[in-house]
């Protein structure tokens, strides 16, 4: 049986890792926090348990390329959804209109809902809608097809900028600000992020969404019991310090607590690259790909309010909500000035046996990580007064907002706390606290698409900072990553295959 041992056991390394095991390979993890899963982890406060990132699912519901990796995983059964309201996917308030929009889920109740509101618009929804589901058709992976295209066979609108992708169809200034209100799912900047991400985002939403009942820490764990059914193991506490490279190869790993994993016939790192290659001595990697990786623009970070609801106060909300303050907006959410937040998502994450109230909520700002940096060399619980003041602040904003949005809202609150950039960066390991790993820029498309081989022979890379991103696309590229070692194509043949059976 040939070894596999992967830096990081967050959604990356532990789907690549699972992946690996029903292959037949023996794959240890190794994770530097306590808690695995990265993005997957949930902590409790006071008896509540909250999501830490992952907090809307897509690619669930029936025929969705994640639930069919995780039938082939043998999981899926084992994982308790929820699939959120058909009649309403997403909620949508816009201040500057006074407006509340109610989408629907599916392709023609999408097109038919905003049809109905903006008439005058309607041939142009009708053709962005057909873009963006023939863009995302592009993407073989993405419904789990053999891959055989090349950059070079990608249609014209693939790489251009979302919000020109938008404002193609669209001139009326309130519908292309509501058709870009995922932005906040894949770290949209205007004239940056490629029509492409914005298109695989909303198919994969459109198509229907869920939410994990219960917490999402489920599924790493489950993830986890796929290695170690497979002889692997996952260990915790086992964080990473050195990558002993010798004549182009992999040696092996090291952690801080001095234990080293050798011999292996693969080494995979699902951290961030610019972390990876800090772990790596001497001459295995070039400096101008090291300052590469060190120099890329990271996606933005979010700050977050988590609440807690006293007992049938507020109801429960079966979808996203979001809130929109002005025309543009979603396309500067990122913005620190007297106006934050501009806009922000909201969601009310269901629990076992889940009744009419919701028992908390969480609060997902845009916020970018130079907004905290002064405090970058603190730790947590002590980052000091200032630190504190500026948290109190910025969650007096946010909830003066949700006030307008819910009059005496803040009554309805037994208690509540927050989270900033700097909590992502330290418990995820990600650079700046990006939520999405390296922004994804068409004017610079090359630069930010990180290759899963290195000139390492036997180290690859997985994860978010490769590919896509979140819950979708971090399963992809690791089936991209374990078919380098399994063989091309292979693993998307089994899932097919196991999908029919």
């Amino acid at each position: 049986m040939k070894n596999v041992v992967i830096i990081g056991g967050g959604l990356g390394g532990l789907f690549t890792g699972a992946l690996l095991s029903k292959n037949g390979y023996k794959v240890t993890v190794l994770e530097k926090n306590r808690i695995i899963g990265g993005g997957l982890q949930c902590f409790r406060r006071k008896g509540v348990e909250f999501e830490t990132g992952m907090h809307i699912l897509g690619g669930f519901q029936e025929g969705g390329n994640v639930g069919k990796i995780c039938h082939y995983l043998g999981i899926l059964d084992k994982l308790s959804i929820m699939n959120t309201d058909p009649a309403v996917m997403d909620m949508i308030t816009s201040l500057p209109s006074k407006r509340v929009y109610s989408i629907p889920q599916g392709r023609e109740r999408f097109t038919g809902y905003f049809s109905a509101l903006f008439p005058n618009e309607a041939a142009g929804i009708k053709n962005y809608v057909n873009d963006i589901y023939a863009l995302a058709d592009e993407v073989d992976l993405f419904y789990l097809r053999e891959q055989k295209s090349s950059i070079l066979s990608l249609s014209e609108k693939f790489l251009m900028p979302a919000d020109e992708l938008i404002a193609s169809h669209i001139d009326n200034s309130e519908l292309r600000d509501i058709l870009a209100y995922m932005a906040p799912m894949y770290a949209g900047i205007k004239g940056h992020t490629p029509a492409y991400i914005h298109a695989l985002i909303n198919v994969l939403y459109i198509d229907g969404a869920s939410m994990f009942v219960g917490g999402s820490r489920q599924l790493a764990d489950l993830l986890a019991g796929v290695i170690e059914n497979g002889g692997g193991e996952v260990l915790s506490g086992s964080k990473v310090g050195k990558i002993l490279v010798e004549e182009r190869a992999v040696k092996g790993v090291v952690t801080e607590d001095g234990r080293e994993f050798a011999g292996a016939d693969w080494y995979i790192s699902a951290i961030h690259p610019a972390l990876m290659v800090d772990m790596i001595e001497g001459k295995a990697f070039t400096k101008s790909y090291r300052t590469r990786l060190k120099e890329l623009p990271n996606s933005y970070s979010t700050f977050t309010v988590y609440v807690k609801f006293k007992e049938e106060s507020f109801p429960f909300m079966n979808h996203p909500s979001y809130l929109k303050d002005d025309n543009s907006s979603m396309w500067n959410l990122q913005q620190f000035d007297d106006a934050w937040p501009r806009g922000f998502m909201y969601i009310t994450s269901p629990v076992k046996n889940q009744g009419p109230y919701a028992e908390k909520m969480t609060i997902n700002c845009v916020m970018d990580f130079s907004v905290v940096e002064r405090w970058k060399d603190t730790v947590t619980g002590r980052r000091g007064a200032d630190y504190e003041g500026f948290k109190e602040r910025c969650k007096e904003r946010v909830l003066a907002k949700m006030e307008r949005l819910y009059p005496n809202f803040r009554n309805m609150i037994d208690y509540c706390f927050t989270s900033s950039p700097l909590t992502i960066r330290d418990y995820y390991g990600s650079v700046n606290g990006a939520l999405y790993g390296y922004l994804k820029d068409c004017n610079n498309i090359t630069a930010c698409q990180v290759p899963i081989y290195t000139k390492v022979s036997n180290l690859l890379l997985t994860g978010q900072n490769n590919n896509l991103h979140g819950i979708c696309g971090v399963p992809l590229t690791a089936i991209d990553t374990a078919e380098v070692i399994v063989g091309k194509n292979m693993i998307v043949k089994a899932i097919n295959e196991s999908v029919m059976r």
